[in-house]
């Protein structure tokens, strides 16, 4: 049998910026989740109409549009999407598309203009996607009245570090339909880290599918053995909140589902000198407290400044999820975001977005963008661990098809998958969406 540990927390209320204190778990009931809702064509309709068009969407990094000019193209479902920097440094938002004949007036995923040609017939928009050029404007008898054939425009804002855009034009605010999030990851200051990785992997499994292996640390034993000799898989802090949930997951230790005396692995070792700790030497389990003063005394020898976090943040990843599709990994000198994008008509792929931030030490120099890439699931390495999760999904999505498939049967590990769900029924089968963290 089993003899389960509880892991210590290192935090003080009264001192910490970030909470730490653990929600309490909603009563959603024990019901089976039905597959449908990850093949289903009619219930991705849905989802679309209900959904996608009415919430925030992380569009792109902020440092993408430093410049007045800068522009960046995104996509969702078939809704393509500028995002610009305007000459009044404004940030906007505006459909890819020309009012005259539909043609797009942004080319390529980014770059910098004074304003968007139509490369069809050359009607010009400005950094705000209104029309200021038509030519031969003579020989149009109704007129082209540039307040009434600008682009149409859709909300967009900031946080984190991050361009926010919806295509609900009465969305509520950005820091509304956030919640708790900047309370929460504020401390982390994302505005001060820089884009190290930046990759697009077409996957053939739901959106879903995908943010549900990120939401639980039940899969750990049996895809990331490797992981148990470095982090804590089951006695793992879930907050589920409005929208939004996390875990805290305890890093620089040993999982309870292995031995006491289980020595430093090479993983550990690795995550430990990845914070510029390389003399440890007692015991695996000791390693976290360890790393968690080592980093209070010596943070800014380092180069960072870490106050505002508290000692388990020091150490452990705070796994926070944005609904409906912005997984974060966050650690105190870095954050690992996934975004995960339905497919335009197919229920069964999604886009997903990998990015990696990491907060430069004092001193340092800026890295050169990472140039983005884009490829089938398998073409490329992610990386061992990811590369395990990618090797799981398309088998997920294949049972999900099975007529011998019952739907999912989800444990108190799994909580923040039916937490997702329910969210997502809030938002499809309720007539009056206000939800607040």
């Amino acid at each position: 049998m089993t003899v389960y540990r509880t892991v210590k927390r290192y935090w003080e209320p009264e001192k910490t910026r970030t909470p730490a204190e653990k929600a309490p778990d909603p009563d959603l009931g024990h019901d089976v989740i039905p597959a449908e809702r990850y093949t289903s064509k009619e219930f991705a309709a849905l989802e679309w109409e209900r959904l996608w068009s009415k919430v925030w969407l992380m569009g792109c990094w902020e440092g993408d549009l430093r410049e007045v000019g800068d522009y960046v193209c995104t996509k969702i479902g078939n809704e393509h999407i500028v995002l610009t920097r305007a000459e009044d440094g404004s940030v906007n938002a505006f459909y890819n598309v020309c009012s005259h004949r539909g043609n797009q007036v942004a080319y390529g995923q980014r770059g910098n203009q004074k304003s968007f040609r139509c490369s069809f017939h050359y009607w010009e928009y400005d950094l705000k996607g209104r029309l200021i050029d038509v030519p031969d404007e003579e020989t149009f008898p109704q007129g082209a009245p540039c307040e009434k054939l600008s682009i149409k425009t859709l909300p967009c804002d900031t946080w984190g570090g991050w361009v926010w855009f919806s295509l609900n034009p009465k969305v509520e605010p950005l820091e509304e339909f956030l919640g708790i999030i900047p309370e929460h990851l504020d401390p982390y200051h994302f505005e001060r880290m820089v884009l190290v990785n930046d990759v697009t992997v077409e996957w053939d499994c739901n959106w879903k599918a995908s943010v549900d292996a990120f939401n639980e640390t039940y899969h750990v034993r049996g895809t990331h053995p490797q992981l148990l000799s470095m982090l804590e898989d089951y006695d793992v802090q879930i907050d589920c909140y409005e929208r939004h949930s996390r875990y805290l997951i305890p890093f620089a230790t040993v999982s309870t589902h292995v031995k006491d005396d289980e020595p430093v692995s090479e993983l550990l070792q690795q995550y430990l000198e990845g914070f510029g700790f390389t003399d440890f030497q007692g015991p695996a389990r000791d390693a976290r407290r360890a790393l968690q003063e080592f980093l209070r005394k010596n943070d800014k020898a380092l180069g960072w400044d870490f106050s505002e976090l508290n000692d388990d943040q020091l150490s452990d990843d705070y796994h926070y999820m944005i609904f409906p599709n912005i997984t974060m990994n966050i650690h105190a000198n870095s954050v690992m975001i996934f975004r995960q994008r339905p497919h335009e008509t197919d229920p069964n792929k999604l886009y997903w977005d990998l990015q990696n931030y990491t907060l430069l030490r004092e001193g340092d120099d800026v890295p050169p963008r990472p140039e983005h890439r884009q490829f089938k699931a398998g073409d490329e390495s992610l990386g061992e661990v990811l590369d395990q999760d990618q090797s799981n999904l398309p088998m997920v999505q294949a049972g999900m098809n099975s007529a011998g498939f019952r739907g999912l049967w989800i444990s108190d590990q799994e909580l923040r998958i039916r937490h997702f769900h329910k969210t997502i029924d809030d938002y499809l089968f309720r007539s009056q969406i206000r939800l607040v963290d």
